[in-house]
């Protein structure tokens, strides 16, 4: 692989994660002026206008509504639903790292779903880093020295749901079309959010109002889209681990955006949570790299076989 391709996959992935980060501070913004649901609704809205992007010359927009697994589509907007759902409501009422924090528990669930749903073998070095991570959450939240309430738990859901989701998808096989993929990200919020907002919602008023509501659910499905381009030029283990880029934002919009201050032993959980997903990316890039070193071996040996007479 090229070593400009495997760059421009990881910058895509930074600018992914960039997306998601600026779209979770806007949902921020929009604590005490609109549902939760309501937002979260408004991001399956805005997500229309991604699609003619996403869309390859050979799928028809009908793939939207016609998965080839049904029901693995179906699993994915409900997850999606839950995860979009519980993710506002954690950052209205969470300082941004201290919800992040929680949603990086997702490698976690993933790690437990894989083995007891899919019968993967999780080796010991994924192991220690999930629960290094889940020693990085406890330190930020310190549960018994200061109280938990609802954002904890929701963000808590949300790691869960992204986890279900991501399940979902291995489940459905690599064969399933782009569209049906984005589709269900965009349908369980409009139909679960949506019947959820309808007794207390209201008609956002204001153009600061809109462009944040605008900001949220645009930017998060572009950065469905960046992500969705960055792994058709990276392997996997280098996409992930730009995404610890999120802690980064999420500091600084706690600092200078909503002059949310973070005591020393909050810096030390996310250090800790931080270690734990690169602590997982060097032991992908170790088996990634021993990999490529056997291929091309082999390829040798090979070729040494073919010219011997």
């Amino acid at each position: 692989m090229k070593m400009a391709f495997l760059s421009s996959g990881m910058m895509l992935a930074f600018a992914a994660y960039s997306s998601f980060s600026v779209s979770d501070a806007y949902s921020k913004l929009l604590a005490g002026q609109l549902d939760p649901f309501e937002v979260a609704f408004s991001g399956g809205v805005f997500g229309f206008l991604i699609i003619p992007f996403i869309r390859k010359k050979n799928e028809s927009y009908l793939d939207i509504f016609s998965p080839q697994r049904p029901a693995m589509w179906l699993v994915r907007a409900i997850a999606t639903f839950v995860a979009t759902a519980a993710s506002v409501e954690a950052f209205m009422l969470l300082p941004m790292p201290e919800a992040l924090s929680l949603m990086f528990l997702m490698p976690l669930f993933v790690t437990i779903l894989s083995v007891s749903l899919l019968k993967e073998k999780v080796s010991s070095w994924a192991w220690a880093s999930v629960i290094l991570g889940f020693i990085g959450v406890l330190i930020v939240l310190r549960p018994g020295m200061r109280a938990l309430h609802l954002g904890h738990l929701c963000a808590l859901v949300a790691a869960v749901a992204n986890a279900v989701g991501v399940i979902a998808y291995r489940l459905a096989g690599t064969n399933t079309p782009r569209l049906s993929l984005f589709g269900s990200s965009l349908f369980g919020p409009l139909v679960g959010d949506g019947l959820l907002m309808l007794g207390h919602a209201h008609w956002p008023h204001g153009l600061k109002t809109w462009f944040f509501l605008f900001g949220y659910g645009f930017l998060a499905a572009l950065g469905q889209l960046l992500m969705m381009m960055a792994t058709a030029r990276a392997p996997a283990n280098r996409v992930a681990l730009p995404q610890y880029s999120q802690m980064l934002w999420a500091v600084a919009f706690s600092y200078f955006l909503f002059h949310q201050s973070l005591d020393g032993w909050t810096f030390v959980g996310i250090t800790v949570v931080t270690f734990s997903g690169m602590l997982n990316w060097m032991r992908q890039r170790i088996k990634y790299e021993e990999l490529a070193l056997r291929e091309r071996h082999a390829a040798r040996y090979r070729m040494q076989g073919t010219s011997s007479p």
